[in-house]
């Protein structure tokens, strides 16, 4: 690619009226508005706000949504939906000042209320687009927290937490997912930068599983976390709501000698046809040995907490291990990850399905790259809601994806901007009521653009 020759001189102006960035925004509005989001949002009642920063709390929602899905990372990046004919295109748009008010005003019990907004969204949205398939028989639900590094001595809840001299906070986040489907975000909570990984674990867990079963999950729910999640309260709640659990152990004194009774005839070799990385290593493992066994965990609780349930138990090699010769131990030749969980599904089933936790950290990653490449406020509170809000406008482009195209239901919400949301249009209006909008000739991912248009404009709406 190089500069026309053809064009002697380059100049460029801003003074385009009919030109909107963002087209992709038409029908992703039209799939929120025709799941019921604005109705939602305005149960949002914030009305102890002296500022008057509760008021039109759909306009606000929506303005929040729109401005996510088009890649904002801060409260001043919403200015991207006040330019060329968007105030054509589109009705109440709020300005980032506006916006900002309206988050400070947030309390916990406010948080509250936008989370039921975000999970009866997600809810609504599975009814409209093919977002989940396949959960009626199996659905994973994948618990991981995550820090999110902050600057300013001011900001509400940052403290210097796991990571060492940086100031954080710490979400956690929950996915739902399929095995033919990539994840979309059930529950999301806001914590200080010092909360411990598993504080609040048995509560959210249970949150999760609701959202999960609202959402479809009406078959096999099953739980995936590392071993941060591996505590009684943990199996309990996923007792309690009728699911599975599949939690990293992690190598601890009773598991050791546990793993030290599997017969050595009882282990199967394994080659995966799609390495992976070993988490305590970093090297690239394809070939491994599993195993499973009996196991009572938490015997340091009451008898009523103590679960009886199967370890697996993957092996990996050491590539140089340091053993002398004829004094060899256990644990000399072998790295071990063992999992325990209650799946129904056979051992190789079993921890394949576990090493398939790792799509969590796909989504947060999404999110780092997008709103969640800060949390912009200073108000703890208001960053509770934008982390809502991150996760609503995530689901939303993922419904999105999944009526645009099958590649479209599995890329990443960056792809999806890039190639459905971040199109140019002029917008041309005839006989006052039909706005036509003029998008690029030959813009390679069109058929997509033009599935997700008809199926949210013209097709009859699914009750």
């Amino acid at each position: 690619m190089q500069s026309s020759h053809a064009a002697v001189h380059v100049s460029a102006l801003f003074d385009e009226p009919n030109l909107i960035a963002d087209a992709g925004l038409l029908p992703l509005v039209a799939l929120a508005e025709r799941a019921g989001l604005p109705g939602l949002a305005a149960q949002v009642r914030i009305e102890a706000a002296d500022n008057s920063g509760g008021a039109h709390p759909a306009a606000k929602v929506m303005s929040l949504l729109g401005a996510m899905c088009s890649g904002a990372d801060s409260i001043d990046d919403a200015d991207r939906l006040r330019h060329g004919a968007m105030d054509r295109a589109f009705a109440g748009i709020r300005a980032p000042s506006t916006l900002g008010t309206f988050l400070r005003s947030f309390t916990h019990g406010h948080n509250r209320q936008l989370h039921r907004v975000h999970r009866e969204f997600l809810a609504r949205l599975a009814t409209h687009a093919p977002l989940l398939p396949g959960a009626g028989q199996l659905m994973f639900i994948d618990i991981d927290p995550t820090h999110r590094r902050v600057y300013g001595r001011a900001k509400q809840g940052a403290e210097h937490g796991r990571l060492k001299g940086q100031r954080t906070l710490h979400p956690i986040v929950a996915t739902l997912s399929t095995p033919l489907a990539r994840p979309v975000i059930g529950a999301v909570r806001l914590r200080r930068g010092k909360a411990a990984d598993v504080r609040g674990a048995k509560s959210f867990v249970a949150q999760a599983l609701a959202i999960a079963k609202e959402a479809g999950g009406t078959g096999i729910r099953m739980v995936r976390a590392d071993s941060k999640f591996y505590t009684a309260d943990v199996a309990a709640a996923c007792h309690r709501a009728g699911a599975y659990f599949s939690l990293t152990t992690g190598m601890n004194p009773s598991i050791a000698p546990a793993i030290g009774r599997i017969a050595e005839d009882a282990w199967v070799p394994i080659r995966y046809p799609e390495a992976f990385v070993d988490p305590d290593t970093g090297e690239m493992v394809s070939d491994a040995e599993v195993a499973e066994t009996e196991y009572t965990a938490f015997t340091g609780r009451t008898k009523a907490e103590q679960v009886t349930a199967r370890l697996i138990v993957r092996r990996v090699r050491r590539l140089n291990p340091q053993e002398v010769t004829g004094q060899g131990e256990l644990f000399d030749s072998w790295r071990y990850h063992p999992v325990f969980t209650n799946s129904p599904f056979g051992m190789l089933q079993a921890e394949l399905h576990h090493r398939q936790h790792a799509v969590v950290e796909q989504v947060i990653a999404d999110g780092k790259s997008s709103a969640l490449a800060h949390l912009p406020s200073g108000n703890f509170q208001a960053n509770a809601a934008w982390l809502t809000l991150w996760a609503m406008s995530h689901n939303l482009l993922r419904a999105a994806g999944a009526l645009a195209s099958a590649f479209h239901a599995k890329a990443t919400t960056a792809t999806l901007r890039a190639h459905l949301i971040h199109v140019p249009a002029r917008l041309a209006r005839t006989a006052r009521i039909k706005l036509t909008a003029h998008l690029p000739a030959n813009w390679p991912w069109q058929s997509a653009y033009h599935d997700l248009f008809e199926a949210v404009h013209h097709s009859p709406s699914t009750p």
